[in-house]
């Protein structure tokens, strides 16, 4: 940006890195207290305003947490940054929506393809039941309806891999929903056909699942995601004819 100078950027990344080092170093975990500001500046050697703009990068990633009047701590680490980036990249270009979109359903299919037997011997009867009426609310909301369809889709998914107790798995299969919300309106119309084969797709899986069936439960994930890629690749097309 015009006005930051070269020596400036380079000590604020310096010192992003001095409190990055700290953390690992003194093995602190997510929650854990910092040293106060005046302790950071003299451990680091770094002035106060390089410590503050380092910590606000930190906390926009994520790996700290400011907490107004209580202090500075080691944040959640979680993937939000990541999922914001996917997103605002979404926004950016068409194409890139469908590049990203056709990204993360990869990503998604190969957490739950990957982990098909921790899945299936992870789900509780309660949680196959739930699956069951989430199926059961896309088949009585329909497609038409829009969000309640969409809600209960989003739903099973993160019920699905909820038992691998893998945050970043839920954080990444999320992220998929995200950026579906941006890219849906390119996307072509959801037909009846492709309704009544998703529902039928997300039965299969809870009947799979239910079963304890890898096969017929890697099947059933093929069956969903197959006409997802169908229509992103549709929509790509569409777009590099209109060029």
């Amino acid at each position: 940006m015009s006005g930051t100078r070269p020596g400036r950027t380079l000590l604020r990344q310096e010192v992003v890195e001095g409190i990055k080092r700290y953390i690992l170093d003194e093995r602190l975990r997510p929650g854990d207290p910092l040293p106060t500001e005046p302790a950071l500046c003299e451990a680091l050697g770094a002035s106060r305003s390089s410590v503050r703009e380092a910590v606000k990068i930190l906390d926009a990633l994520d790996i700290v947490e400011v907490r107004h009047g209580h202090g500075t701590y080691v944040g959640r680490l979680s993937l939000s940054a990541l999922v914001e980036s996917l997103t605002f990249r979404g926004l950016l270009s068409p194409d890139d929506d469908f590049q990203v979109m056709a990204d993360l359903v990869d990503v998604r299919e190969l957490f739950e393809c990957g982990m098909a037997d921790r899945i299936i011997s992870s789900l509780s009867a309660e949680q196959l039941d739930s699956l069951d009426a989430l199926v059961a609310t896309m088949r009585t909301t329909g497609a038409g309806d829009g969000h309640g369809f969409v809600a209960a889709d989003r739903t099973f998914h993160a019920l699905l891999v909820a038992p691998l107790g893998n945050a970043l798995i839920g954080q990444l299969s999320m992220a998929f929903w995200d950026v579906y919300t941006i890219v849906a309106p390119h996307l072509d119309g959801f037909t009846h056909a492709d309704e009544t084969a998703t529902i039928a797709a997300h039965q299969n899986i809870v009947d799979a699942a239910r079963a304890g069936d890898v096969t017929a439960f890697l099947k059933a994930l093929g069956e969903h995601y197959a006409p997802v890629r169908r229509r992103i690749a549709e929509a790509r097309s569409r777009g590099d004819d209109q060029l």
